[in-house]
């Protein structure tokens, strides 16, 4: 959620910093996640100017770009590269020269010469997004005809005296009550009061609402479903003037991210985002019937909305209807033609309060967000409804030229009431584990607009505002002492007592942090994806048909499905690093896979691993060296090793996402799978070098590990024996099953066996290769003579003779 320092400021006077407003909202749960500066002198828009298209033609290598010609008034013509849809020959456009300094979020981004698919650019045409002037990137900015080329745009747009700042909360869902800047500065007055900070809560004022009796609403009300809209309040008012709204309006908008319309859409945004109170205005004129009635309909109901979809109701939905026809999904999204237009002159303004659970299953049957259903589904204040309307009028009167033309029709059968909560004083101490005073936590009660009605015996009676959806237990009324009182006030203890009990078993967790560990020193870092995840992954990825578990109200096209492999999330993360210059990439991430095998879901903890770009860092010490295949399956079988799992079995992996790949089994349990993924697979993600890639069956490898006290032993006193033999052997014989042989020789003195060369080439017989391997041979309890260690070696050369033709070379 965004809000603006500056409206903040109109509810409460402090002189505290910016910062510390920043930290004492944190503090009290509304997470600060950045502030930005918004308005002030914007000098870099001196080097960018107005330019003139002389021509936009197809670039001759892309089809989505355009080669355009320039005029930016100095007598030559300028050519500059640009993807945007909407540019066209004769538009004044505002072009960046090359060398200026714009704005981004990842600091300033200077223009330079470019050749780009081999056509020559010498600067850029800009959006509002790119200028730091507005929010719309579909295109770019088109200016006045009436313009001279080389004209500045600082004179334009980059005079600006009033700065302002930008500050987003990471809003939890619990907080209905601060999805405002009332309500936050409400929170912050709370928080400042309790701390002995001067500061002073203004509320907002609606007493100079004019008492004169305007007479019978000419739009009668029926609510037919009560349940569903506790609340519903309507004015006519007549004589609108639609028009732009002044510029402190539309800049309070814009400090938030909105794009002001006009001036009675615009006036409803503001008292939503002022009082946390969704407005919505119909054109009188179109609502047939001259009623309003708030009802559910039937299932199948075709209803266009103000996007131009036709949409099937549920019959679920709360609906706003004239005699005739429905007009708007309640709380949600308005429909097509009801709403204000340019030719309106007369509206009826709704306020209401509605079921919060109608709301939000009106919102994902059609897969609507809005910043009304936003609120509604979270719990609104029932007892802001008159107020925010009658703000809204004041506002619209004042701007607007609108005159009231009807009483407040206030439909409010069974009043909303404050919720009462019993708080025991000594369970503050219990669960907080420090003594707060008394007369500290009914400060702080009070603070919080939370009436207290009686004491006894140390059992506070209160009456919690009906706002407060979050506050329905005693300990929801312990958790806002704390966050008030403050999380930092809360001393870590010097000491502490607990009885440590040894566990036996082995632990998931530890052992998992104890491979993420070992993971971490060999240069890896630690990656966490959504388990959701795009649907059309399932085009790119080659997965099992009908084996996807889809979201049934997806938040959006990007969450629609759960992940079915660790790969997507990892390969994203590759071409994010790729994409800013950081080609070396070790990552690795712990995470759940999801799939429904006949109608039975199956969630799968897994271990992914990917390696990309060069295996080493850039040293003057030794050269770069680009990951293998064999880098990462040596890490793959430390991680074994580490956990005392025995592979017993190595076979080629079935999986179309590797271009080669192995997958490891213990017995008949498959351990995981590794490999090199697909050039193809891996461009469609915007990777193109080798990327290495292990998902490993993580329940299984827990269920198989071993988790062992230290263990040691001493260094054998007698001196170890290396002997090596060059084997010519058949090219199918992998090395694998040379070492697998080594065990059918029944022996203590093998202590391990290497394979340091392999060669094939014209020198050898067709279909031969030669394997060069090392045996390190040890008794721990003597030294071994020449005959026993040509005993060894003798059986060994027998065996590998009789098992697999071998040939010494």
């Amino acid at each position: 959620m965004k809000i603006s320092y500056n409206w903040l400021t109109t509810y409460i006077d402090t002189d505290i910093t910016l910062d510390e407003v920043s930290s004492t909202l944190t503090s009290t749960g509304l997470e600060v996640e950045g502030v930005e500066q918004i308005g002030g002198a914007k000098n870099y828009l001196e080097t960018v100017l107005v330019g003139k298209v002389l021509s936009a033609v197809p670039h001759p290598n892309a089809d989505k770009l355009k080669v355009t010609k320039i005029d930016l008034g100095d007598g030559k013509e300028t050519q500059i590269i640009c993807g945007a849809p909407n540019v066209t020959a004769g538009q004044n456009v505002p072009v960046a020269t090359v060398g200026t300094i714009l704005p981004s979020p990842d600091g300033e981004f200077k223009i330079k010469k470019a050749k780009i698919r081999g056509e020559e650019s010498f600067g850029m045409i800009c959006s509002e997004v790119e200028l730091g002037i507005g929010t719309d990137h579909s295109g770019i900015l088109v200016l006045s005809e009436d313009l001279k080329p080389g004209t500045s745009t600082f004179d334009l747009f980059g005079k600006n005296d009033e700065i302002d700042h930008e500050i987003e909360i990471g809003l939890t869902p619990n907080r209905a009550d601060a999805m405002s800047h009332f309500g936050v500065a409400r929170d912050l007055h709370a928080a400042l009061k309790t701390r002995d900070i001067a500061s002073t809560f203004k509320t907002y004022d609606v007493s100079n609402y004019p008492t004169t009796d305007f007479g019978q609403n000419p739009i009668s009300i029926e609510v037919k479903d009560t349940k569903a809209a506790p609340r519903y309040a309507g004015v006519y008012l007549k004589n609108v003037k639609v028009a732009e709204s002044p510029d402190w309006l539309k800049n309070r908008l814009k400090v938030i991210g909105l794009s002001p319309i006009n001036n009675i859409v615009d006036i409803t945004n503001y008292i939503l985002h002022d009082l946390g109170q969704p407005l919505h205005a119909f054109d009188a004129d179109k609502i047939e019937g001259n009623k309003v009635i708030v009802q559910k309909l039937t299932e199948g109901t075709k209803f266009i909305t103000l996007d131009g979809v036709e949409r099937s109701l549920k019959g679920l939905e709360l609906m706003i209807c004239n005699e005739n026809n429905p007009m708007c999904i309640a709380g949600v999204f308005g429909g097509k033609d009801s709403g204000v237009s340019d030719s309106t002159t007369n509206i009826f303004l709704e306020s209401a309060y509605f079921e919060p659970v109608t709301i939000r299953k009106g919102a994902k049957a059609h897969g609507l967000n809005t910043d009304a259903s936003f609120r509604f589904e979270r719990g609104i204040d029932p007892n802001i409804t008159i107020d925010a309307l009658k703000k809204a009028v004041m506002m619209l009167v004042e701007i607007a030229g609108a005159e009231i033309a009807s009483n407040i029709d206030d439909i409010y059968p069974t009043p909303i009431q404050n919720f009462n909560v019993k708080l025991r004083l000594g369970k503050v101490v219990e669960l907080l584990g420090v003594e707060i005073a008394e007369t500290k936590i009914k400060a702080i009660l009070e603070n919080l607009e939370i009436k207290i009605l009686s004491e006894n015996d140390g059992i506070l009676d209160l009456e919690v505002p009906a706002y407060r959806v979050d506050v329905q237990r005693d300990v929801d009324l312990i958790e806002d002492i704390l966050r008030i009182y403050g999380y930092d006030n809360i001393e870590i203890p010097s000491k502490f007592s607990f009885s440590y009990i040894p566990n036996q078993k082995v632990s998931p967790d530890k052992i998992e942090d104890f491979i993420a560990r070992q993971l971490i020193s060999f240069g890896f870092n630690e990656a966490m994806n959504n388990s959701l995840t795009k649907r059309e992954y399932e085009d790119v990825f080659f997965y099992p048909e009908g084996e996807s578990v889809a979201m049934l109200n997806p938040l959006s096209a990007d969450l629609a499905v759960m992940r079915r492999t660790l790969l997507n999330g990892l390969l994203e993360n590759v071409a994010f690093n790729i994409n800013r210059r950081n080609s070396d990439v070790k990552l690795f991430e712990f995470g759940k896979v999801y799939r429904k095998i006949d109608g039975i879901y199956e969630e799968n903890k897994c271990l992914g691993i990917v390696l990309s770009g060069n295996f080493n860092s850039e040293s003057w010490t030794g050269n770069l060296r680009k990951s293998t295949f064999a880098d990462l399956k040596g890490l793959v079988k430390q991680i074994f090793v580490r956990l005392d799992i025995q592979v017993t079995d190595e076979i080629p992996a079935k999986d179309d996402n590797f271009l080669d790949g192995i997958e490891f089994f213990s017995g008949k349990k498959s351990l995981g799978k590794l490999g090199i993924i697909s050039k193809k697979l891996a461009k469609k993600l915007g990777v193109n070098q080798d990327v290495f890639f292990a998902q490993l069956n993580w329940e299984t490898m827990i269920a198989l590990a071993s988790q062992h006290n230290l263990k040691y032993k001493d260094i054998s006193k007698f001196p170890g024996s290396r002997r090596d033999l060059a084997l010519l052997i058949d090219s199918s014989v992998k090395y694998e099953e040379l070492f697998k042989a080594t065990k059918e020789v029944k022996t203590n003195l093998l202590k391990a066996v290497n394979l340091f060369d392999v060669y094939e080439g014209d020198k050898l017989a067709a279909g031969k290769k030669s394997y060069a391997l090392s045996f390190m041979i040890q008794d721990e309890n003597k030294t071994l003579s020449d005959q026993e260690i040509d005993g060894l070696m003798n059986k060994l050369i027998k065996l590998y003779q009789e098992k697999f033709n071998a040939e010494l070379r």
